[in-house]
């Protein structure tokens, strides 16, 4: 069974840009740790007709757009061991929270147990 910790957070798409370069950074920590997975999903469609959208949630403001990211690990323990780990790491450990181009007030985070994985179809090459 595998293990995924995942995050949704509201940023000014003017940040969008500082964001992925962080967000690139991270990724190539977590995966150099053992992470086996590191996605950074940017809202497009957001305005949905059912259920209780991101933007709901989060209080989306003007000029605000979700962020939904998660990072996969082989199970709890390696993600518990890896995290450690990565926040360690200079590269993570040396950030300012407050230099982040995010709200981490507003960000909502947790881990979970995989219950069903099915990638791909018949319609990938």
């Amino acid at each position: 069974m595998s293990y995924v910790d995942g995050y949704v957070l509201p940023i000014s798409k003017k940040k969008l840009p500082a964001y992925r370069r962080l967000a690139r950074e991270a990724a190539e920590v977590w995966k150099e740790y053992g992470a086996l997975e590191y996605r950074e999903c940017v809202g497009d469609d957001l305005r949905v007709k059912w259920g209780v959208p991101f933007t709901h949630c989060l209080k989306i403001k003007r000029g605000e757009t979700v962020v939904f990211s998660g990072v996969g690990f082989k199970s709890r323990a390696d993600r518990d061991r890896i995290n450690s780990l990565v926040m360690k790491d200079p590269r993570i450990a040396g950030l300012d929270p407050r230099s982040m181009p995010y709200d981490d007030r507003r960000m909502v985070y947790g881990g979970f147990n995989v219950l069903v994985e099915a990638w791909g179809g018949k319609g990938e090459k």
